[in-house]
């Protein structure tokens, strides 16, 4: 199922990717497509548990819309992530010695940004909105989904799977280059509480505190636009 709403979302948002050329008054509006490709650094911040930030990758294409005469131009795209995160557990409840549990997680985001020019269009300032849909955490190692989550005494890591699937973020960041080519570094956070799924199971629990998380993510990324 997972698998088929990625898919649907890749299909709807390369829909909406074009290349024109169009004529507003006695301006020229540039309408071209880019491709986007780089590193990540992936975490959750949260009180619940004990985290470490991950490394990961992402791609992408994205529509600009250039408008000369104006102090800002705009894009929308849409990419893909993969990232992984660590999280503190422990083999048992026996065990005082704490061993991180790795992550994965996969998302697709759709983004529309408004690019400040600082330095005409060599330099912006880059913000806007993101949606997202991600996959749950998922174990990097099967033989670590009993450990116990730090902090509890009867959470185990395979309990964290289970996440919100849909989210929102804000981006900031900033993008310079010359011509087709562009470095963009951006650092995103999620408005939504991503752990706000675990909320409605029961995992019978001592510390009845809610679950919240925020997810943050920093990117530097390469764009060629044509």
């Amino acid at each position: 199922m997972q698998k088929k709403q990625f898919i649907l979302l890749i299909a709807f948002c390369l829909g909406f990717v074009t290349v024109s050329v169009a004529q507003h008054k006695t301006y020229k509006i540039k309408n071209g497509i880019g491709l986007i490709g780089g590193i990540t650094q992936y975490d959750i911040k949260t009180d619940n548990f004990v985290t470490k930030s991950g490394e990961g990758f992402i791609g992408g294409m994205i529509a600009t819309v250039d408008i000369p005469h104006k102090w800002y131009t705009v894009s929308y795209g849409f990419q893909f992530s993969q990232n992984s995160l660590e999280i503190m557990g422990r083999p048992s409840l026996t065990t005082i010695t704490q061993t991180p549990i790795e992550y994965d997680i996969k998302m697709a985001q759709v983004a529309f940004l408004l690019h400040v020019k600082l330095i005409s269009d060599y330099v912006t300032l880059d913000l806007g909105p993101q949606l997202q849909f991600n996959s749950g955490l998922e174990l990097k190692e099967d033989s670590q989904e009993n450990f116990i989550i730090e902090g509890y005494d009867n959470l185990f890591a395979e309990d964290l799977s289970d996440i919100s699937k849909f989210n929102a973020n804000g981006v900031i960041g900033a993008s310079a280059g010359i011509g087709n080519f562009k470095l963009r570094a951006a650092y995103s956070y999620g408005f939504t509480n991503i752990f706000g799924k675990l909320n409605d199971n029961d995992f019978n629990l001592s510390n009845a505190d809610r679950f919240e998380g925020n997810q943050t993510m920093l990117s530097f990324a390469l764009m060629i636009t044509f």
